[in-house]
């Protein structure tokens, strides 16, 4: 039966000849053909070695050889359905960007465009130029510069300001974020010297103070956006770091990690200092990441004054940490909004979705339960709450609504949408599985019924 079976098998340049398999190559290309044919005939020859396969059919191969060449056609980066209510999702790609945002990338990405070159000399530009002016301009800053991401901002304002010297930061401030990235490892290969201060829950001025020497080069203060210490706390003002840098002459500097332009309490939500807060305090140095509560694309943007600002545009690693057309072109369309609060928070993904009202979160949920139980996929609505997400205002969560399915196995159905073509991805909790609506578009809604449709067909 076995020796049967191995004659069945076809040999590939055979196949490779049919007119199905020419069709095929034509749209496919041969390589890509004639690998999945490979590999699919030893994958046949192995199974019926193993005793695996009992029979086939010549469509068994072509049906495995077109699976093989749709697999590898397919893209590792991919859009994926949020249901988990996290808005900003690290693991999912942080901020949302609007169409407009999207539409003007595409535009600059499909032409040239004078990324380092001035239209009006004629002469070659600066990149860093094409958005300081309106970041100083929106945030009241008098120098800025942008690199690929907080942890690049913060190495590059070290390396320039305390090598070889010592920077004092407080001992509840030296935070980890997603990767194992730590502040305290960040300056070591900076070639600056720690000096921590205070206690985990209690610092003072007088801590800081104390700890000053004629090697001290900097003030750090790292806003603990990712994780809250409560009870018994003290930690010293941003204000009073930069009294103290005054009278010993000592550039301070704070890392904001999230960095937001709108005041959540005016919208009733916890306040989470804004760029504005830390720039009236009179920081000479702030540091924030462009893909959190800003709403944008991921890079880490520097402001501050402007001599040290200068400074930074002279350093050699810059170059490493500098930024694509991608992030530029994004970055001016984001920033654009914030001339007026009203458009920000309308516009801005990011920010629409932490804003949005519950009501506004359940009528979509209804649109979507009405879609399903027409098509006879049950579905029930229920509270929940969504997050914020992206180390961002850790204790401050939303009121949402989510729809659970009641007919389906928790576990299997979380994995089938999850791993399927165009994949969805939501919560497993207290064995039952839902979408969370706060993250989910009316845009997603033809996607989520067809693959709803596709796991109960079995």
């Amino acid at each position: 039966m076995t020796q049967e079976l191995f004659r069945k098998l076809p040999k590939v340049d055979k196949l490779l000849k049919e007119t199905t398999f020419l069709e095929l190559i034509e749209t496919e290309g041969y390589p890509s053909v004639y690998n999945a044919t490979s590999e699919t005939i030893q994958e046949f020859r192995k199974n019926i070695s193993n005793g695996l396969i009992s029979d086939f059919t010549p469509d068994d191969i072509f049906k495995t050889i077109i699976n093989k060449i749709k697999i590898k056609s397919e893209f590792n980066l991919k859009k994926v359905i949020n249901g988990t209510g996290t808005i900003i999702h690290t693991n999912l790609g942080r901020s949302v960007f609007s169409k407009k945002n999207a539409a003007h990338i595409a535009e600059i990405l499909t032409g040239y465009s004078n990324l380092e070159y001035d239209l009006e000399t004629g002469k070659r530009g600066s990149r860093y130029s094409l958005v300081e002016d309106l970041i100083c301009e929106i945030t009241g800053a008098e120098s800025a510069l942008v690199v690929n991401n907080n942890a690049a901002a913060v190495l590059l304002c070290l390396d320039e300001f305390s090598k070889n010297s010592e920077v004092i930061v407080s001992r509840g401030e030296l935070v980890e974020i997603g990767g194992s990235f730590r502040i305290p490892d960040i300056m070591s290969i900076s070639g600056s010297k720690l000096v921590e201060v205070g206690t985990t829950n209690r610092t003072h001025d007088y801590d800081y103070e104390n700890a000053i020497t004629d090697n001290t080069s900097l003030l750090l203060k790292v806003h603990t956006s990712n994780y809250k210490i409560s009870g018994f706390t003290k930690e010293i003002s941003r204000e009073e770091i930069v009294e103290l840098g005054k009278k010993h002459n000592i550039i301070t500097m704070e890392d904001l990690g999230s960095g937001v332009l709108v005041d959540f309490s005016n919208y009733g939500l916890k306040k989470e200092p804004t760029v504005f807060d830390v720039l009236k305090s009179g920081m000479d140095i702030i540091t924030f990441s462009g893909d959190k509560l800003l709403g944008g694309p991921q890079c880490g943007i520097i402001i501050g004054k402007k001599t040290l600002i200068e400074r930074l545009k002279k350093n050699q690693l810059l170059r490493a940490f500098r930024v694509c057309k991608m992030t530029l072109s994004s970055l001016e369309v984001l920033f654009h909004e914030y001339y007026d609060e009203k458009n920000a928070v309308k516009n801005i993904p990011t920010l629409s979705l932490i804003l949005e009202a519950p009501e506004d979160v359940y009528t979509r949920a209804k649109s979507l339960k009405s879609l399903l139980n027409e098509n006879d996929i049950e579905a029930d609505i229920i509270e929940s709450f969504a997050m914020i997400g992206g180390g961002s205002m850790p204790e401050e969560t939303i009121p949402s609504f989510a729809l659970s399915f009641p007919t389906f196995n928790s576990v299997s159905l979380e994995r089938e949408l999850r791993t399927g073509e165009n994949p969805i991805v939501g919560r497993v909790q207290n064995n039952c599985f839902f979408l969370d609506m706060k993250t989910i578009l009316k845009d997603d809604f033809e996607i989520i019924l067809n693959r709803l449709l596709d796991v109960s067909r079995g």
